[in-house]
């Protein structure tokens, strides 16, 4: 069993859970809680993205997560974990969704199955600070905006240096070779020795 293969064995969250306290009171006591956070639950598994108070969205990803994490550890026919996925899911359909979609979706991944961004609240209203909890791989367009074309950003100017660096680099060898490749075809001439001119000596008629 390879490591990848052990670390499915232990349940743990992918999320770091905080301790703040939730101020999540409810007319009904605990169960009315309870319910709450079940209909949260069942309601990201059914639509994928949702949104809520940022209070209940925070409890309630813990238990989708986990939810799901043990839905990958143990599969279908685990009785525990039918049992858990029977109580947080309160449309039946939906376990089906859960192992047979949600299951093989995740199952590869090294990160949380759910993200979370805030959201803007109402104004004029009462203030209460809002979420967008979402899975991860749905189907709908993204909620942060793509920077990673924006050509101001640092690290895409530090990428544009280092590539007209490098074109340079590439321009100026390409330079030095070709230049050593002509200085090799051409043949050297030798050195012309320069021919003096003797002066000419007239013939006279020897005397008698």
């Amino acid at each position: 069993m390879n490591q990848a293969d052990v670390s499915k064995l232990i349940s743990q969250l992918r999320i770091a859970v905080r301790p703040n306290k939730r101020h999540l009171k409810n007319v009904d006591g605990p169960e009315g809680r309870l319910l709450k956070l079940r209909k949260t639950v069942t309601a990201l598994v059914k639509h994928e993205r949702i949104e809520l108070f940022y209070n209940r969205a925070d409890e309630a990803r813990g238990y989708a997560e986990l939810l799901i994490s043990n839905a990958i550890r143990h599969g279908d026919r685990h009785k525990a974990t039918m049992e858990l996925a029977d109580y947080w899911l309160l449309e039946k359909q939906l376990v089906h969704k859960l192992f047979k979609v949600l299951v093989p979706r995740y199952e590869n991944s090294n990160i949380s199955y759910t993200r979370m961004f805030k959201a803007p609240r109402d104004y004029p209203g009462i203030f209460y600070r809002k979420s967008v909890l979402e899975l991860r791989g749905n189907p709908f367009p993204v909620l942060t905006p793509d920077n990673s074309q924006n050509r101001n950003l640092l690290h895409n100017v530090l990428l544009d240096e280092a590539r007209k660096e490098f074109r340079r680099e590439k321009l100026a060898n390409l330079a030095n070779k070709l230049a050593a490749e002509t200085e090799n075809a051409t043949p050297s001439t030798p050195a012309q020795v320069p021919v003096t001119e003797q002066p000419e000596q007239s013939e006279e008629a020897p005397k008698a």
